[in-house]
């Protein structure tokens, strides 16, 4: 079975689902407010298509982007430049960053960092963004925990996007491998392109999300060398998290 990575399919239903500067519970807020305070150059590690770099960039803040997906790399310019905007995007393996200069800030919005399916390649990941920050830099991430019912086997869900040509695109949630013990689950999305009732391109992308619980993740990120670990709730800095359907934001200083 032949996977696509955040290929053309997904890429556009996430353009066309994600807009830019859509907050997804205050999250862009928090950002800037934070990166404002904190000042600096700021690198946005896993940038997608600019959902949340461009608001970023819009408030005034220097901010680059890095992504592993061309297809998102090449939206995300896309947009910037509609925007008469700019920034620096980077192709590269969050696991082997190596920018040309180091930055004040990194950070991972929309639970991105729950996507490195690997626990050593969360740590490594973790690791460079530590070497590519400033002396005193600051890390800022977010996460959440899954909350759906694990059935192996279940479409968890569907959707159907409109795009602006007329044509239409389907998508189709599956739960295919759920594991406790390691904390990740796999689903298969696939994408189906329909012209006139035809179908006319095809994507099937395997997904996989690894969670932390939040004081795992406070001690993986101590064990790396990062300083003054906290984590808020619900995007409010400084509300302490006391539920799993929270989102949660951690930061933390080189």
């Amino acid at each position: 079975m032949s996977f696509s990575n955040y290929g053309e399919l997904c890429t556009e239903v996430y353009d066309l689902t994600k807009k830019v500067g859509q907050s997804f519970g205050g999250d862009i807020e928090y950002y800037t407010s934070r990166l404002k305070e904190n000042g600096g150059r700021t690198l946005e590690a896993m940038v997608g298509s600019g959902r949340v770099i461009i608001p970023l960039l819009e408030a005034g803040l220097h901010v680059d982007g890095m992504d592993y997906s061309a297809e998102m790399l090449a939206s995300c310019q896309k947009r910037i430049d509609a925007k008469g905007l700019y920034a620096n995007l980077y192709q590269s393996d969050l696991q082997k960053l190596d920018l040309p200069q180091k930055y004040k800030n990194i950070i991972i919005p929309g639970g991105s960092f729950l996507l490195i399916e690997k626990r050593e390649e969360s740590r490594q990941a973790l690791e460079q963004m530590y070497e590519n920050l400033e002396d005193d830099g600051r890390l800022i991430l977010d996460i959440f925990l899954p909350t759906d019912n694990f059935e192996a086997g279940k479409v968890l869900r569907t959707l159907t996007v409109d795009c602006p040509n007329g044509d239409i695109i389907t998508m189709e949630d599956k739960l295919v491998e759920v594991n406790f013990f390691e904390q990740y689950k796999v689903s298969y999305l696939k994408y189906e392109k329909w012209r006139q009732g035809s179908l006319i391109q095809t994507e099937l992308q395997r997904f996989a999300i690894r969670w932390y619980g939040i004081e795992e993740l406070k001690l993986i990120m101590e064990s790396v060398g990062f300083k003054n670990v906290s984590a808020s709730a619900d995007f409010q800095y400084g509300k302490k998290p006391t539920c799993a359907r929270q989102s949660f934001v951690f930061e933390a200083t080189k």
